[in-house]
């Protein structure tokens, strides 16, 4: 009787999970019409004073011109992945990128590239999501791939980027893009001496054995 119970805390804590991946992904978002409602909707999801903070400042203080100041040509803070690479060619890195994509059917309705940090952080949103959908349909397995993929993406991806980033921004003065990377460098931590050479590449995927499914549980 109490195996329920573990449960439900199991996903309760990854929907919070999702909802923190999901508010640093928006922060690094370019200010749509909609992201204010976004970003307040969600800041008052998350229990984190970091991220709560940062989201109230950015209400203050984002802009698309901001934005475009600090990620764009010249800015103090590239956005990109691919920027902190020194060896990997830009193709690989895109299809190492729109394999994981592709293998749980995340397509981000965005204008940035696939390797911009708001692409990459909304996407361990969701693989968190896939993970919480596939234990309220009791399917460990599917369960333990978007967990597993979402550990192995955060290594071979967002610690390239992280720590970089938040050093960058520490002193940009940006004040809520600066408190969103060193969130998410807390999340992410430092880069691993010698990156996985694009692992995913080397593996036959299949989408059936990733997702838990999209309309119901089977």
């Amino acid at each position: 009787m109490t195996a329920p119970a573990v449960l439900n805390e199991r996903e309760l804590h990854l929907a919070k999970e999702a909802a923190e991946w999901r508010l640093i992904s928006l922060l690094f978002d370019c200010p749509g019409p909609q992201w204010r409602v976004q970003v307040t909707a969600l800041m008052n999801e998350v229990a984190d004073a970091e991220l709560q903070s940062a989201a109230r400042d950015a209400l203050e203080e984002a802009g698309e011109g901001l934005f475009h100041y600090a990620f764009g040509p010249g800015g103090p803070a590239p956005a990109r992945e691919a920027t902190y690479h020194q060896t990997v060619q830009l193709g690989y890195l895109m299809s190492e990128l729109q394999a994981y994509y592709n293998a749980f059917a995340f397509q981000p309705v965005t204008a940035e590239a696939p390797d911009h940090v708001s692409v990459e952080t909304g996407f361990i949103a969701y693989l968190k999501m896939k993970e919480a959908y596939a234990l309220t349909c009791q399917d460990g397995e599917r369960a333990a791939t978007a967990s597993e993929s979402a550990q192995r993406f955060i290594e071979d991806h967002l610690t390239n980027l992280a720590q970089p980033l938040a050093e960058r921004l520490e002193g940009s003065g940006i004040g809520y893009l600066a408190t969103a990377s060193a969130a998410l460098l807390r999340r992410v931590g430092s880069p691993r001496v010698a990156p996985s050479p694009l692992p995913i590449l080397q593996e036959e995927q299949q989408e059936n054995d990733v997702a838990c499914g999209d309309s119901s549980c089977e």
